[in-house]
């Protein structure tokens, strides 16, 4: 499913929406929610509109946590930290307890955090699925931190991975396709006409996930909808 909204603050309400409706929802019929957040330039606003008072006192947040999908291996005070990110414009402005909010770990070397993340992963979830999974888009058509022509993108049994990003010119960790593919929801947030064209090609054949990452994500018993305002339809509208 693809809903096109008017512009980028339309997509960060509706996305904002979401993520209220699927919490509450989950909460009604689970007693929690559990939530994986993107990070990236798209989804701020998205948090920050979530953080307002009228979206924000719709949900117990006592009974959600929130989780990432991936994370560059900077301190947590660096301006590029996704962590950092949906603190300053989500956690602290909502009632959160705080150990409902599982970075991660970054502050040891990268393999070992994604394996210490895998366990934290683990036992949060159980044998339960993610209930949502918010993912961005690369130009380069990468989502979390599933890069083209590495090995994450090909992972089928761990759920966390470090990889070195020669032309991130860091390391990165991410949550794996196994994982991503096992949520209830999957949702896509793309803004801007910078990323017109290579939305086009991953949503249209031929399926190459080595070089479209973003193409790796089908969920396998639950729904994958794409949120994207008009300047990232281009002139595909986006097709109805």
């Amino acid at each position: 499913m693809i809903e096109v909204a008017p512009d980028a603050a339309g997509l960060a309400l509706r996305a904002a929406t979401r993520i209220v409706a699927t919490a509450r929802r989950a909460v009604a019929e689970r007693g929690e929610c559990v939530i994986f957040l993107s990070g990236g330039s798209t989804p701020r606003a998205t948090y920050a509109r979530l953080a307002t008072p009228d979206l924000a006192g719709q949900v117990d947040w006592s009974r959600v946590h929130l989780a990432f999908g991936d994370e560059r291996c900077v301190p947590q005070d660096d301006p590029r930290n996704n962590f950092r990110m949906v603190r300053d414009t989500l956690t602290t402005l909502i009632p959160i307890p705080t150990a409902n909010v599982h970075p991660i770990p970054v502050d040891r070397p990268p393999r070992d955090a994604a394996l210490a993340y895998e366990r934290t992963l683990r036992t949060l979830l159980g044998t339960n699925q993610p209930d949502l999974v918010l993912l961005g888009l690369g130009d380069d058509g990468h989502t979390a931190s599933l890069f083209p022509g590495h090995a994450a993108v090909r992972e089928r049994v761990r759920w966390v991975v470090a990889e070195e990003i020669p032309e991130q010119v860091m390391w990165r960790i991410s949550v794996t396709p196994p994982l991503l593919n096992a949520a209830r929801e999957v949702v896509f947030l793309v803004s801007g006409s910078g990323k017109a064209d290579v939305l086009r090609s991953v949503l249209e054949p031929p399926r190459d996930p080595d070089s479209l990452p973003a193409q790796v994500i089908r969920p396998t018993n639950g729904r994958l909808e794409w949120i994207v305002d008009r300047a990232a339809a281009g002139p595909d509208g986006w097709r109805g």
